[in-house]
């Protein structure tokens, strides 16, 4: 598929892994940073021989305060993040830090070593420039600015606050410009003019410190932390991605989640091709397969990983098919794990009938002779009212505060664009009528080429009967025939294989062990549960993997990927009642825990 230079060559020539001057440089700078917060931190350590140590080294100054000590220690670690990625702006820093601190190690204690370590750690910077050469985030730098400014005048608010809440234990009676001098000098680790009696001065000096310290770390952390751009598709982006589903989307069940409009997206030379991400926490995030012309997968692929190395993120790779997985690792000497398993309906296979299936039969017709009927459509086919009703339900049905879902949702529902797509409803006429009339289930199938579909979202009352879950995918596989369907993909089953062989009769204590910690972490995150609800449809098991750099980046890039489905977030979500409503709510059918309720377990 791709000639040329190995694999192997290519991974070292052109792959995002740090080169060896950065490591050592940023290693240096977070060893003098681990020394100076302990100088900050311990007192004994301010006493001892490894202080004599400490005092020589860049950012650690004799006359400041050990909150000063805390702050500088904790700037040094954080610039040795952004070293370690090659970020250019984090050179930057250190080539103005480094030269200041010689200048005042030998100004302030006269240390000719303190002088030559800052020097010592300045040449390499500049011998291997070239290799800091990572893209920074221009959105970061007016992000850092505005929390100095705002930080900075809180700090400088409650720092006059303790400065004078001890007016017992002042000595004389300072003026308001000797205590505002005060602050500003705490703040940046200095002594200023106000004296206090007995340990006072010490309370007063660690907490202004510690104000400026907390008004440094955050803002140090907006300048340095990798690119988060708000990834963005355009209509440009989105139409060639629609073009090329429509010759090659049958290959990849997730092609259509591709179509996703806040990825982001990069296309091989040709236009035949694209990978489609987005960047969190550093990792440049790809799901699935690339998109288009297998044979033009390594061009989309070799700018992937150009603009990975380019702003230094991590590259990986979720949910990507065997044979997606094989050409992303021939191409860029990535490895790859196995990760779950996607399960998939054949049409023409499935039935009622049999052992089997005798549990899932008998749930539906309880159902059905409950009052409950289904209702299968495209998307155009549904009238505006009846669309804005299934989005507003399925939005209050969610039964989570976060909206879940990249790897395999759309995030939308009822598009225009999306006609093509599937919605399955459940209906129950004879039910005290609600705010969403008689709806009571909803689930939402995206186009898989022109002959399948893969399942996207599922919602339900939480009032309706169990199984309603079961009573649809069983109405959408019979009513399949009639749109043309000849395959469903169903929900994705993490670590299937592990399951299912840990119960299996001579399987070993290892796997045993596995299985276990499985079924354990399935209490918040139902993966035991998703399996066999998965397994009650007698699917095939297609497998899908990860694809990663390094097996230490794999924590990293779970936590990643548990940020983009939206299991973790970062930020405080506001009450659910203060939300806007939006129109478009956006979930994860594969992978979402509320798809599968215990009740609809336990009737199963």
């Amino acid at each position: 598929m791709s000639g040329g230079v190995p694999s192997r060559v290519r991974r070292l020539i052109r792959g995002p892994r740090p080169e060896a001057v950065p490591v050592l440089v940023s290693r240096a700078c977070a060893l003098v940073g681990l020394l100076d917060v302990a100088a900050g931190v311990f007192p004994r350590f301010r006493h001892s021989r490894m202080h004599t140590i400490a005092e020589v080294l860049p950012g650690s100054f004799g006359p400041f305060a050990a909150a000063m000590s805390l702050s500088a220690g904790v700037l040094l670690l954080l610039l040795a993040h952004g070293l370690k990625r090659g970020k250019r702006r984090a050179w930057r820093a250190a080539v103005v830090l480094l030269p200041a601190g010689a200048v005042a190690q030998f100004t302030y204690r006269h240390s000719v070593v303190g002088a030559l370590i800052s020097l010592a750690l300045l040449i390499p910077l500049l011998v291997h420039r070239d290799q800091f050469a990572a893209l920074p985030d221009p959105r970061s730098r007016w992000r850092a600015l505005a929390n100095f400014v705002l930080m900075g005048a809180g700090s400088l608010m409650l720092g006059m606050v303790i400065v004078s809440a001890h007016p017992g234990r002042l000595i004389g009676d300072p003026s308001l410009a000797d205590r505002i001098t005060h602050v500003l000098y705490g703040l940046f680790g200095f002594e200023g003019p106000v004296d206090y009696q007995g340990n006072t001065s010490w309370t007063v000096a660690f907490s202004l410190g510690a104000l400026g310290w907390i008004t440094a770390v955050t803002t140090i952390y907006l300048a340095f932390r990798p690119e988060h751009p708000a990834a963005r598709l355009t209509e440009e982006d989105e139409s060639r991605l629609r073009t090329l589903l429509a010759k090659h989307g049958s290959r990849d069940s997730l092609g259509h989640f591709a179509l996703r409009r806040d990825k982001a997206v990069v296309f091989s030379p040709s236009g035949k091709a694209a990978v489609t991400y987005r960047v969190v926490s550093g990792v440049m995030l790809a799901s699935g397969d690339p998109i288009g012309d297998v044979e033009a997968w390594p061009g989309a692929i070799e700018r992937f990983m150009d603009e990975a190395k380019a702003h230094s993120w991590t590259p990986a790779v979720m949910g990507c098919s065997e044979t997606g997985g094989e050409v992303w690792t021939r191409e860029t000497g990535l490895d790859a794990l196995e990760l779950g398993d996607e399960a998939v309906v054949d049409v023409a296979d499935f039935s009622l009938a049999g052992r089997a299936m005798r549990n899932v039969r008998q749930m539906v017709k309880r159902i059905e002779r409950a009052g409950y009927e289904t209702r299968v459509r495209r998307v155009r086919d549904l009238g505006e009212a009846e669309l804005e009703r299934i989005r507003r339900a399925a939005e209050d049905w969610r039964g989570t505060d976060t909206e879940r879902g990249f790897s395999m949702a759309l995030g939308r529902i009822g598009d225009p664009a999306d006609g093509d797509c599937l919605i399955a409803t459940a209906h129950k006429a004879d039910a005290e009528p609600g705010e969403y009339g008689d709806l009571k289930a909803i689930l939402h199938f995206v186009p898989w080429g022109t002959d399948g579909a893969s399942l996207d979202l599922m919602r339900r009352d939480r009032s309706a009967d169990p199984g309603m879950n079961e009573l649809l995918i069983v109405a959408a596989l019979q009513a399949a025939p009639k749109f043309a369907i000849a395959r469903v993909s169903l929900n994705f089953a993490m670590f299937r294989s592990a399951l299912a062989r840990g119960e299996k009769i001579g399987a070993g204590p290892v796997l045993r062990a596995w299985r276990g910690l499985l079924v354990f972490l399935s209490r918040w995150f139902q993966i035991e549960s998703l399996y066999k609800f998965n397994a009650k449809f007698q699917p095939r098991w297609e497998p899908r993997f990860v694809v990663y750099r390094a097996s230490a980046d794999l924590p990293r890039i779970g936590f990643a990927a548990m940020q983009a489905e939206g299991f973790v977030t970062l930020a405080l979500p506001l009450p659910r009642f203060l939300r806007r409503r939006t129109a478009t709510p956006r979930a994860c059918a594969h992978v979402v825990a509320d798809r599968v309720s215990e009740r609809d377990m336990r009737a199963a």
